[in-house]
């Protein structure tokens, strides 16, 4: 009963708020439009023909060869570079944990993690190509070697695994920090080795992270589309024949089968990982550990484990550092000779650079802002409201991490080049900017969400609820005390939407026209046509770009971000004039 009436209240609060209505009907709207319906669209038009409903157009992608050795090939690939991001993800994470090891070394590990999240998804699979393809490096002017090819499944794994490894890093270091010690030190105790303590209680403990880490990284490993299609050669991946089916065959409806065939694969992961290893491990592990861990100084550990994963660490950092290397090459490959710079200026001379970068970034701008406004309120309404559509707001937003790039693509083709439902409404923005900037907002929005999901479940509701009985309404309440006590979490995610939107390259491959030049899709083109240096050049730029970035977010959130600490003398003052104002009022 009292359930019901606060619910009833709850109800009738937010209808006598016309700012909080309006908000929920504009999310709903933009939701279901922009995420919802192009993915309807994709079902519709591989389920419907000219006689109604029909499987015809299934039956014929499946009946393919290519498409079912695409759909094995993805598996495949996912699969085995889950299993290994997995493993080297767990071994960096317990190094670092558990092992006592020098501090240049937990240096390394921090650079390892970031350089993925500031450089282009394609980037390792340049440096691949250089170093140990026919041309390369490594293979040709030091090993002598002409009859390789770093071409197909294992040039996929290799780089996705160096990819996608510190993701699972950085998940289980968070997992592995909160185990209580006292368990596996009363192992230790009772005469356990550490390998047993590892096999008994560490790793059942653990086992549901490893398992969200796992379905993590093989929902980002079939659904990349840019590693596969540079360094694939003719080994096809699911993304890669969907684009080569628009592109190539000119089959929008065909392309529409196969992107929901890999949206099933995705989704059903995602599902499984989101609504059920989630929470597994938020309910196995929760809290903080009671107290610090003591590391393991035993050098016969310590020793080969900091070894093993420095030179993991040296080598991928290697390969990130041969791509701006590379562009001081003048032909890469071939006898070495005096490095230069005029790669860099033929990429604004010749080949739109300019243009390309103003394109990109201007884009990258306008999509950050909305993205992280739109996250926080979001996250806001999830956590702070009571509303029947509540779950769907937080379900839909979320819905957006398990949709590839590929897929969302062929849906917007699908949905928006005649129109919504063919009617013509929305039409214009289909080839320009702004279907760009929507894509770049749909694309970052669930992890700005979770992250403002995050920061928002650690305030107070009285805090708000103080402001709304002093009349204040809900957009000033949202604007005046939550999101002040969240700008951190919103600066973050306003530069994490920046660097995903400007390193972006499967979402917005099918949906870019001549007249928008983009830096990730100029690297693309020219990576394919085998120019790797003028390549690199964008790279390099690119990840100077995304890296000052997060380093002025950093530098921001430190000065103006959380408050800074006041002088003792200061706060003495404060409190005097704290009590004199109490005492003027109780006069």
């Amino acid at each position: 009963m009292a359930k019901s009436q606060s619910a009833a209240l709850d109800r009738k609060k937010l209808m006598a708020d016309p700012i909080m209505v309006g908000t929920i009907v504009v999310l709903i709207t933009f939701l279901t439009l922009f995420i919802l319906y192009p993915l309807a669209i994709l079902l519709v038009d591989s389920c419907y023909g000219g006689n109604g409903f029909t499987l015809a157009t299934f039956q014929k992608v499946l009946a393919m060869p290519t498409f079912r050795t695409a759909i094995g090939n993805t598996l495949k690939v996912g699969f085995l570079v889950g299993i290994l991001s997995t493993v080297v993800g767990l071994l960096f994470a317990y190094v670092e944990v558990y092992v006592k090891m020098w501090k240049i070394v937990g240096g390394l590990f921090k650079v390892v993690s970031m350089l993925p999240v500031v450089s282009p998804p394609f980037v390792l699979s340049l440096s691949m190509i250089m170093l140990f393809g026919k041309a390369g490096i490594i293979t040709r002017q030091w090993l002598g070697i002409y009859d390789n090819s770093v071409y197909g499944f294992w040039g996929i794994v290799i780089v996705q695994t160096l990819t996608f490894f510190p993701v699972c890093y950085m998940m289980l270091k968070g997992l592995l920090k909160n185990i209580d010690p006292s368990l596996e030190e009363a192992a230790r105790d009772m005469g356990a080795s550490r390998w047993t303590v590892f096999a008994t209680v560490t790793f059942p403990l653990l086992l549901p992270g490893l398992g969200n880490a796992f379905l993590v990284t093989f929902i980002e490993s079939i659904a990349d589309f840019a590693n596969p299609m540079i360094i694939g050669g003719s080994y096809d991946t699911l993304a890669t024949t969907i684009y080569l089916q628009i592109t190539g065959a000119y089959d929008k409806q065909g392309a529409a089968a196969m992107a929901v065939v890999l949206l099933c694969i995705t989704l059903g992961m995602f599902i499984v990982q989101k609504y059920y290893l989630e929470a597994k491990t938020a309910a196995t592990l929760t809290g903080k550990a009671s107290r610090g861990r003591m590391l393991i100084a035993d050098r016969s550990v310590t020793i080969p484990l900091t070894l093993l994963c420095s030179l993991a660490t040296i080598f991928v950092i290697m390969m990130y550092l041969c791509v701006p290397i590379g562009a001081l090459f003048p032909t890469w490959g071939y006898k070495f000779r005096p490095l230069t710079f005029k790669w860099f200026g033929q990429v604004f001379s010749r080949y739109h650079g300019l243009q390309a970068f103003r394109d990109s970034f201007v884009l990258s701008l306008i999509a950050s802002p909305i993205t992280a406004l739109l996250s926080m309120i979001i996250s806001y309404l999830v956590v702070k409201r009571k509303f029947k559509s509540k779950g769907f707001i937080e379900a839909v937003s979320m819905l957006a991490m398990a949709v590839p790039g590929t897929v969302l693509g062929v849906g917007y083709i699908r949905g928006f080049s005649g129109g919504v439902f063919h009617t013509g409404f929305l039409q214009g923005i289909y080839g320009s900017a702004a279907i760009l900037i929507i894509v770049f907002v749909v694309r970052s929005l669930p992890t700005g969400t979770r992250s403002g999901i995050s920061a928002l479940r650690q305030i107070d509701k009285s805090i708000e609820e103080s402001a709304y009985d002093m009349g204040a309404d809900s957009f000033k309440v949202f604007m005046t005390v939550t999101l002040p006590l969240i700008k951190d979490s919103f600066l973050s995610g306003l530069v994490t939407a920046f660097v995903r939107s400007i390193t972006a390259i499967s979402a917005i491959i099918l949906l870019v026209t001549p007249s928008v030049y983009l830096i990730t899709v100029q690297i693309n083109e020219f990576a394919e046509k085998g120019a790797y240096s003028i390549a690199c050049a964008f790279a390099t730029i690119l990840i100077l770009i995304t890296y000052g970035s997060v380093l002025l977010m950093n530098l921001f959130i430190k000065y103006f971000g959380t408050s800074r600490k006041l002088k003792p003398e200061k706060v003495k003052k404060a409190k005097i004039k704290r009590i004199n104002i109490q005492v003027v009022k109780e006069g």
